[in-house]
């Protein structure tokens, strides 16, 4: 050890027991810029180099880099010919392994460079994970000195590994930790303890040699299983390490191996998973396995669990496509993208061990890809090279599964310098699989719901027309930031006869799927009243009364506006929502409109008032919910004061003015509820745009509202929609006529981005459209009309109907 005795023998070890010597250890400790930060005094009287000279100094320029076994040394049984000398140190140094390595090298210690003395070194090289800024804990020991003192060469002699000493009456936790200070001097307890918690959790070794206390060498993948040796033999760590186990170690090294394979698994299941978003689970998953298990990665997933659109159908074969998703390696850069590049998708052709994976769902493990063999899978891939990338590297294929469905799979490769995957490994890589298939799941079934919430949502939400006869209107709508995102909140415009909009606003307390259906059912239910013209107060009436029908359990805020662009004026109805902000034109003076506030729907016996407000050409009204005003913690009046405010910035168009609001209201801490937000130009219609006539019910009247019509749409400049608009009215008011009960029929025309035309008269009973034989003589008018005109429709107020329809305006309009 460091600063321990080198007694040959320990105490209370009899005479015919090999005693557990000590020999002295260097224990150099080195962080992530690659320079000592720890110089122990072992490494002081092996290398020859004073702590003082040695910290901060490249590490690199003080420890042995080569792996290469001294020429007359004899290699021990773990550096058989087929196994080589294992890993160079430099490697490791540099921070290219993130894995365990071990060596034996000669070299010319830094105080002696000028000499022909060199040093028969033995090394171990650790990496220390966590957020200090150490990197690498590296022993050494003198392997001359081994040989010389403990008979290294001996076959009955002690097997060489690092490892403790423990007294029988400690733990080994609590004898290492009281240890440890001595062992590594000048080291900050921070350090220690997490060098301590590492040796005994994940196998690393502990700092004495004995023949007694078998600690494993290395806490490295596999234990290899080669034909031709011993049981014994088999448990040599694939980590090539200067020691050799003795035959009793087997169970120690065995049980490491699985215990550090649990520690690897744990690790990445702490790792995964911390995001629901499909693409973050993806490079999560993929990264998990590079460097520690692999040097290469890649997951591929078929197209339906990318895009979201639920559980795929079936399983997998050969048409089936896959999108490799990511690729992780720690080859030099850009080595793989041209050949595997990210986002690619194809179907795996049959003969290939991918395809075998995919549709038998079981992991596919090859030791090493031959040349025959990379030839082979090359083949099977057209218009790419794999040979350079695949030949000689040991593959392990792991499907990607949930509940029995294969949802993709992970191509995991190893350099030809690092240990083949084995048995164990494949068990180890099925696993991480398995766990990387359940979160991926997760995710997929999270995207999936949350593309089914959206599409409800969309589909909820109006495709608002930005413009309405004397009026322009700019929508916006946010989802809350709470999970899942659907909502109780709308907006809607709604077209009603007299060239009049209804604008309305709506929030269903609550969030979620019930909350978004029964949003649903009252938005169909205002557009329904709407067009038939039922009042504001009185549809809000209606509403209740619906809502109590469908259930107690919820409430909502509803404000419901008619604009009428000919009177210019307003009429509206509130239900318990916040009030409309109007932005006059003349003085771009803002303020809240005073209305009635009334019960939200659902509460039941409360009456409901409406309220008329005259408006002027270039007025604005804004209508939002709640969520844009009210933030948890704050006055909602602050929120209302910063809605007046921000609603009478000037903008240049009525979008801007929308993302105007949104940024000042939405950038207030703590919004978590949705938003929509619903803003309109009251433009009104011109006088000199609205054409009005008074008819009696006799038929020759027909003939005089066709030439009315005619000499107005000609004033207009409107020739071209004269022919079909007399043929329309002619229809409509022959109707009228016809069915009229006293002399009240009108006839009007509105000029707007179309021709509005209506026919007023006192017969509250709508037409409807029949089927005319050849030979009847009535029954074609309504036919006509449907078939002419861009839009039509009647709507019953009082004793009193309306047919309207419209007619684009044409070329020349």
């Amino acid at each position: 050890m460091d600063r321990g005795s080198e007694r040959d023998t320990a105490p209370g070890r009899g005479a015919g027991d090999l005693a557990a010597g000590r020999i002295p250890l260097a224990v150099v400790v080195v962080d992530r810029a690659g320079l000592v930060s720890h110089w122990s005094s072992g490494a002081r009287r092996l290398f020859g180099v004073a702590r003082e000279d040695a910290v901060g100094r490249p590490a690199a320029d003080l420890l042995p880099v080569s792996g290469t076994l001294p020429d007359d040394a004899p290699a021990p049984d773990a550096f058989t010919a087929h196994d080589g000398p294992g890993p160079d140190l430099e490697s490791s140094l540099d921070g290219y392994t993130g894995y365990a390595t071990a060596g034996r090298a000669r070299l010319c210690p830094p105080a002696q460079a000028s000499g022909d003395e060199r040093l028969d070194v033995l090394w171990w090289a650790y990496p220390l994970v966590g957020p200090g800024p150490s990197r690498l804990l590296v022993l050494a020991a003198d392997a001359t000195r081994l040989r010389a003192e403990r008979g290294h060469d001996d076959e009955t002699a002690e097997r060489v590994s690092p490892g403790f000493a423990r007294h029988t009456e400690l733990p080994a936790s609590a004898e290492l930790e009281r240890r440890l200070p001595d062992i590594l001097p000048n080291m900050g307890p921070g350090l220690s303890a997490r060098i301590v918690s590492q040796v005994l959790e994940l196998g690393y070794p502990v700092l004495e040699f004995s023949q007694f206390e078998r600690v494993p060498v290395s806490p490295y993948w596999g234990v290899p299983r080669r034909p031709g040796r011993t049981r014994a033999e088999a448990v040599v760590p694939q980590q090539r390490s200067p020691a050799v186990i003795p035959a009793g170690a087997e169970q120690d090294l065995e049980y490491a191996a699985v215990r550090e394979r649990l520690e690897f698994l744990n690790e990445v299941s702490s790792r995964i998973g911390s995001s629901l978003d499909l693409g973050e689970t993806i490079r999560e998953v993929t990264s998990a396995a590079v460097p520690r298990f692999a040097d290469f990665a890649g997951t591929h997933l078929r197209a339906a669990v990318l895009a979201g659109e639920g559980f795929p159908d079936g399983p997998p074969d050969a048409t089936t496509v896959m999108f490799r998703v990511w690729v992780e390696h720690n080859d030099e850069p850009g080595r793989w993208d041209d050949t595997v590049p990210v986002g690619e998708a194809f179907a795996f052709p049959e003969h290939t061990p991918f395809y075998q994976c995919m549709v038998t769902g079981e992991p596919v493990l090859v030791p090493r890809v031959t040349d025959e063999l990379s030839e082979r899978i090359s083949g099977e891939f057209e218009k790419r090279d794999l040979r350079p990338l695949i030949g000689g590297r040991s593959l392990l294929i792991v499907p990607l599964k949930a509940r029995n469905v294969v949802l993709g799979f992970m191509v995991l490769m190893r350099r030809p310098d690092r240990p083949q995957f084995d048995d164990m490994d494949r068990t180890t890589g099925a696993e991480l699989a398995a766990r990387a298939g359940l979160v991926l799941d997760n995710a997929r079934m999270y995207t999936y719901q949350e593309n089914v919430a959206d599409t409800l949502q969309d589909s909820m939400l109006p495709r608002i027309t930005p413009r309405m006869a004397g009026c322009d209107v700019a929508t916006r709508y946010l989802p809350g930031t709470r999970l899942g995102r659907i909502g109780g909140d709308w907006f809607d415009t709604i077209k009603l006869p007299g060239s009049r909009t209804a604008l309305v606003v709506g929030d269903v307390m609550g969030h979620g799927l019930n909350s978004a259906a029964m949003m649903g059912q009252l938005r169909t239910a205002v557009q329904t009243m709407a067009a038939m013209e039922t009042p504001p107060a009185q549809l809000l009436r209606n509403l209740d009364d619906l809502a109590r029908r469908l259930g107690d359990t919820y409430l909502a805020t509803c404000l419901y506006a008619v604009y009428d662009p000919i009177r210019g004026d307003l009429t509206l109805a509130n239900a318990g929502h916040i009030p409309p902000v109007l932005v006059r034109a003349e003085d771009g003076g803002s303020e809240l409109l005073e209305l009635p506030t009334g019960a939200p729907i659902g509460v039941g016996g409360v009456p409901f008032e409406a309220v008329r407000v005259p408006v002027r050409p270039g007025d604005r009204l804004v209508l939002c919910t709640d969520g844009l005003v009210e933030v948890r913690g704050s006055d909602i009046g602050e929120g209302l004061a910063a809605l007046c405010e921000s609603a009478a910035h000037p903008a240049a168009s009525m979008d801007d003015a929308c993302d105007t609001i949104i940024r000042a209201l939405n950038t207030r801490g703590g919004r978590k509820d949705d938003v929509a937000l619903l803003m309109a130009r009251l433009n009104g219609i011109p006088d000199d745009h609205v054409a009005e006539w008074r008819l009696d019910p006799d038929p020759r009247e027909v003939a005089r509202a066709r030439r009315l019509v005619r000499e107005r749409l000609l004033d207009w400049g409107l020739p071209q929609a004269v022919e079909t608009a007399e043929l329309l009215v002619s229809e409509v008011v022959t109707n009228a006529v016809r069915h009229a009960a006293s002399d009240r029929i009108g006839l009007r025309i509105v000029r707007t981005d179309a021709l509005l035309f209506e026919v007023t008269d006192d017969e509250p009973a709508l037409p409807a459209m029949l089927n005319a034989g050849p030979y009847d003589d009535a029954g074609r008018g309504l036919r006509v009309v449907s078939r002419l005109a861009r839009e039509w429709g009647a709507s019953a107020t009082g004793h009193r109907k309306t047919v309207w329809f419209e007619q684009a305006l044409g070329a020349s309009g």
